[in-house]
């Protein structure tokens, strides 16, 4: 049945949102694997494990500091003509949010890592402060609409990230200080650029907003990111306490791996169509705004149940191609824990949680929040000291499961999400296929080379998925070509 002109509408928007976004978020994540690659090779497991729990503290305290600013000025600064006053407001208010964050890292890096505490809070310390310029200028261009500059930015930090850090493993084969500050640098380079290109294209006027309206939106932003710590970093804190930092490394390596292909889609698909979604809410009102995230749940659907698949199909043979040794013991497990961890986090987060941003009721996200912390801690001390890493990825996805749970039913007493239940099960009937012939493929080459193994899996797979969906979905599917070949320069 041909799409009707409404839903062909929304199906653009977000096909253009996913195709100007993904490459640069898949570079961006291509970098970090080939990191990951690199540097379990070239550095010991234990200061691998320092360097992933370095990104975890820093990334819970960055949420605190500077993450609920992005998500205050897209939904209070407008998009296009951005004021000066407004940029000032906020470049304050991320100034004193930030100092404050240096404090508790610090703090947080003597309970972590007491060991080394210095090397680890400078490490942390310096995460903060470049992710902070970083952030800002993205923001900034993200509500300019400048989605080209956006992509260009996130491609040169790609690149500075991947190169910058080997060099630094070649010189200092030892210290995880010593590459957590190199990626730093590329981020801060990246960040400057983007200030740079960001701006001079904004104009002259008065604040849009008052500090109480940011802080109205941002306080219950900050309490989420203290409440989510069980949901989002507890695991790792724990598996560090109950072992060492090299079972850290394994945990870490292995959800990178599961996490980042399935992530680059969410990213993608999100990243235009939150400032869309707040923009119809605003104009046409809720109703309009939640068809638009039905289509958004569907199209994630779509894409990432059969990439989670192929991940688990296929995650001996990832593991075996791109880790060391040391690292493969839990992987078979791991995998398909963290790729139900990352799926639930991303529907919740992508789908329902932006159904509260659209309202301005942040403080909901607490509740959103709160079960899923309170899962995963309680999980954490059962189960870690007895399974591991594998006790840490059953936490993750027991908490995210809950946090998902919690968001589709305060997203609903707000306005409730039309749900396509039949293309969701159309969804995952695709990705079963999927990975089956995956798996098939791959088994088949028995012993051959991991390399061969994951090509041949990989490519049965690809075919499969998408031979279902032109099936399936014929109208979207040739809507989507011709959006690629359009975005290639083919006529």
């Amino acid at each position: 049945m041909p799409i009707s002109k409404d839903r062909a509408r929304k199906l653009a928007v977000l096909l253009r949102s996913t195709l100007i976004y993904a490459p640069a978020i898949l570079f961006t994540r291509l970098s970090a694997l080939l990191l990951l690659v690199i540097a379990t090779r070239l550095i010991d497991q234990t200061e691998y494990g320092l360097l992933a729990l370095v990104v975890t503290v820093g990334e819970l305290t960055d949420s605190a500091v500077t993450n609920w600013l992005r998500i205050a000025l897209l939904r209070l600064g407008g998009k296009g003509e951005i004021s000066r006053g407004s940029l000032a407001l906020a470049a304050r208010v991320l100034a004193v949010t930030t100092l404050v964050g240096l404090v508790v890292s610090a703090v947080a890096s003597g309970l972590v890592v007491p060991e080394r505490w210095a090397e680890f809070a400078a490490a942390v310390c310096v995460y903060l402060i470049v992710g902070a310029v970083s952030r800002f200028a993205l923001t900034v261009l993200q509500m300019q609409q400048r989605h080209g500059a956006y992509s260009l930015l996130e491609f040169v930090r790609a690149a500075l990230q991947l190169v910058l850090p080997v060099v630094a493993v070649m010189l200092a084969p030892h210290s995880f200080l010593v590459v957590s500050l190199a990626s730093s640098a590329a981020t801060l380079l990246a960040g400057l650029v983007g200030l740079r290109l960001a701006l001079p294209r904004t104009v002259a006027g008065p604040a849009r907003f008052t500090h109480g309206e940011l802080f109205a939106l941002g306080i219950p932003l900050i309490a989420l990111a203290i409440v989510s710590f069980g949901l989002n970093s507890v695991e790792r804190v724990l598996l560090k306490l109950y072992y060492d930092a090299g079972a850290v490394a394994v945990f870490a390596a292995a959800y990178a791996l599961a996490r980042q292909p399935i992530d680059t889609i969410a990213n993608a698909i999100n990243m235009g169509g939150f400032p869309e979604m707040v923009s119809r809410f605003d104009r046409e009102g809720p109703a309009a705004a939640a068809a638009f995230l039905s289509h958004q749940m569907s199209l994630l659907a779509r894409l990432s149940f059969p990439v989670a698949a192929l991940l688990v199909a296929l995650s001996t043979d990832i593991a075996d191609l791109l880790l060391p040794h040391d690292y493969l013991g839990p992987v078979g497990q791991l995998f398909p824990l963290i790729a139900v961890a990352v799926m639930a986090s991303n529907f919740s987060t992508f789908v329902f949680q932006n159904v509260i941003h659209a309202h301005k009721r942040p403080w909901l996200l607490l509740i959103v929040g709160a079960p899923g912390s309170i899962v995963t801690v309680v999980l954490s001390f059962l189960v870690i000291p007895h399974l591991a890493e594998v006790g840490a990825a059953v936490a993750l996805a027991g908490g995210m499961l809950a946090s998902l749970a919690s968001a589709i039913v305060v997203s609903r007493m707000l306005t409730p999400i039309p749900v396509d239940w039949r293309g969701l099960a159309t969804s995952v009937g695709i990705a079963v296929a999927t990975g089956v012939s995956a798996y098939i493929a791959s088994t088949l080459l028995g012993g051959a080379w991991s390399l061969f193994k994951l090509a041949a899996g990989g490519t049965t797979g690809g075919l499969v998925f998408l031979g279902l969906t032109a099936l399936n979905y014929p109208d979207e599917t040739r809507a989507f070509a011709g959006k690629v070949r359009a975005r290639i320069g083919f006529a």
